[in-house]
């Protein structure tokens, strides 16, 4: 992926570009753009992404939040539909955060769009929609996750790091047996237990301690409750824990209490790790 020198800006006139530097500036892109940037070996080369919303303070806050997190860097942002068709066929992302609540389409309806038009780029769902065929119709669509508003900055953090690992797999896998194409469909689950794969910044021994303590629970656990008892900070068990939810080993519930915003629980699923890890005893 070569990212032009400008953004799409859905506050900019539909098709534009608003280069670096200069707000609003008309800047097609075009092979010398799209030569000036180096970006060195794959594994290092930065993920493009598009940030679909129609709330502009809701894309700003997105986009914020995913270039705190490498290797991503975003293109640009679109605020409905046909502009986000645009800004596809423009950009080249790697990666569509896309909102379902637009104006002039339903978000679900512009994914077959873009693959009618031959891009071939990953989509995931970022919306305030919680009905089941909603989400069944994102899963039929191929979408590579779905998030929930609203939601905070740790929780789109460990879905693009969980992305970012199963594209890097993707790019470099090499299908010799059977044995590689499993690999390739069980997605970001397809652990080894010798060397299991995690995002950066993420242990296999705390990962080890908080699927020790997630697995050992009576019924499910919050993100502090989980701290209290691993004796990590409460953030990191959030990540954690939300990690293993995106790779399918745990299972999320949410109890709403009197005010504010509902609890995040959790359940033991499956081994993430890869390691049989012997149950605790209890007193």
């Amino acid at each position: 992926m070569t990212a032009t020198s400008g953004t799409f800006d859905a506050t900019a006139p539909a098709g534009t570009f608003a280069a670096a530097g200069t707000a609003g500036a008309t800047h097609p892109a075009g092979p010398t753009a799209a030569t000036t940037e180096n970006p060195g070996p794959r594994a290092a080369a930065p993920i493009g992404v598009l940030v679909v919303d129609d709330d502009f303070m809701v894309a700003r806050v997105h986009r914020a939040f995913v270039e705190r997190v490498e290797p991503f860097r975003v293109l640009g942002v679109a605020g409905t539909g046909e502009q986000a068709l645009t800004a596809v066929g423009e950009l080249r992302p790697d990666l569509v955060l896309l909102d379902l609540y637009l104006p002039d389409v339903f978000g679900l309806d512009v994914i077959p769009r873009l693959r009618a038009a031959g891009h071939d780029c990953d989509v995931m769902v970022i919306s305030a929609a919680r009905e089941a065929d909603a989400v069944r119709g994102a899963v039929r669509q191929g979408v590579v996750d779905y998030l929930l508003k609203p939601f905070e900055f740790e929780d789109l953090r460990v879905r693009l790091e969980c992305y970012a690992v199963q594209r890097g797999r993707l790019l470099g896998t090499v299908v010799r047996s059977q044995a590689d194409v499993d690999r390739v469909l069980a997605g970001a689950t397809a652990q080894t237990a010798t060397a299991p794969t995690l995002p950066k910044g993420m242990s296999v021994e705390t990962a080890e301690l908080v699927e020790r303590t997630l697995r050992d629970a009576d019924g499910t656990l919050s993100a502090s409750e989980c701290a209290a008892l691993t004796g990590i900070s409460r953030v990191s068990a959030r990540r954690y824990l939300e990690y293993f939810h995106t790779v399918g080993g745990a299972e999320v519930s949410l109890r709403y209490g009197v005010a504010g915003r509902p609890e995040r629980r959790y359940r033991y699923r499956g081994a993430v790790t890869g390691l049989a890890l012997p149950r605790a005893g209890r007193p």
